[in-house]
C-alpha cells in the first residue's frame, strides 16, 4: 500500500525550530530598524538633541514593548518543540500560522510607535499578541489530542502550559482593554499594564499572586 503524503510530510521538528529562530531573528532585527538617530545640524545644542531623543520616546517604549513581547513567546514556543516527541503536517502549518504572527509584530509595533495615542493602534497591537498565543494554544492542544508530545509530559504539565497561555492572554486583554477609561492618555495606561505583565513573565521569580501561571 503507498503511504499517504500527509501522514508522512511536515514531520521534522529540527527543521520547524530552525525555522522559527530565523523568523525570529528576522523579527527582533526588524524592529530596531524602526529607531532612527534623529537628524542633526551644526548648530545643534544639546537642549535640540534632548527634544528629539524625548520626541523618539514613543518608538523606544513600542520596541522594547515588543522586544519582550517576542522573547516570552520565543521561549513558549521552544517549551513546546521541547516537549514534542515528533511532528506531523498539521502540526508544522500551525507553526507556520504562529510564525505568520510573529512577522507581523514589526508592523504593528511601527503602528503603535506612530499612533501611540490612537486605541484603534493598540487594538491591532493587541490583536497580534492574541494571534500568537492563540496558535501557541492550538498547536499544544493538536499535539496532546493527537499524541505527538513526549511521554514524560504529564496532565499537570500540559494544564500548565495551557493555563499559562490562557492566563497571559486574559491579562493581555485586560490590560488593552484599560484604554477604553474615559481619561487621558489611557493608551499609555493600557501600555504601561502590558509592560508589568511582560515582565512578570519574563523575569523570575514572580509576582506572589501570579507565581502559578
Amino acid at each position: 500500500m503507498r503511504p499517504i503524503y500527509n501522514l508522512f510530510a511536515g514531520r521534522s521538528l529540527e527543521r520547524l525550530a530552525a525555522l522559527s529562530d530565523g523568523v525570529f531573528a528576522i523579527a527582533v532585527t526588524l524592529l530596531v530598524l524602526d529607531l532612527r538617530v534623529p537628524p542633526s545640524h551644526p548648530n545643534m545644542s544639546e537642549r535640540e538633541l534632548w527634544s528629539a531623543l524625548v520626541a523618539l520616546s514613543p518608538r523606544i517604549v513600542a520596541y522594547l514593548l515588543s522586544f519582550l513581547t517576542l522573547g516570552i513567546f520565543w521561549v513558549g514556543q521552544q517549551t513546546q518543540l521541547n516537549h514534542f516527541a515528533r511532528g506531523d503536517r498539521n502540526l508544522a502549518w500551525i507553526h507556520l500560522g504562529f510564525l505568520l504572527a510573529v512577522t507581523l509584530m514589526p508592523f504593528s509595533t511601527g503602528l503603535l510607535s506612530a499612533f501611540i495615542a490612537y486605541r484603534v493602534a493598540l487594538a491591532v497591537y493587541w490583536l497580534n499578541i492574541f494571534l500568537l498565543g492563540a496558535m501557541l494554544f492550538a498547536g499544544w492542544r493538536y499535539a496532546r489530542r493527537v499524541k505527538l508530545v513526549r511521554e514524560e509530559v504529564t496532565e499537570e504539565m500540559s494544564a500548565a502550559v495551557e493555563r499559562r497561555i490562557i492566563i497571559a492572554q486574559g491579562l493581555y486583554t485586560f490590560g488593552a482593554a484599560l484604554c477604553l477609561l474615559p481619561i487621558p492618555n489611557n493608551t499609555y495606561i493600557s501600555i504601561a499594564v502590558i509592560v508589568l505583565i511582560q515582565l512578570n513573565y519574563a523575569i523570575a521569580p514572580q509576582i506572589r499572586w501570579l507565581y502559578r501561571l
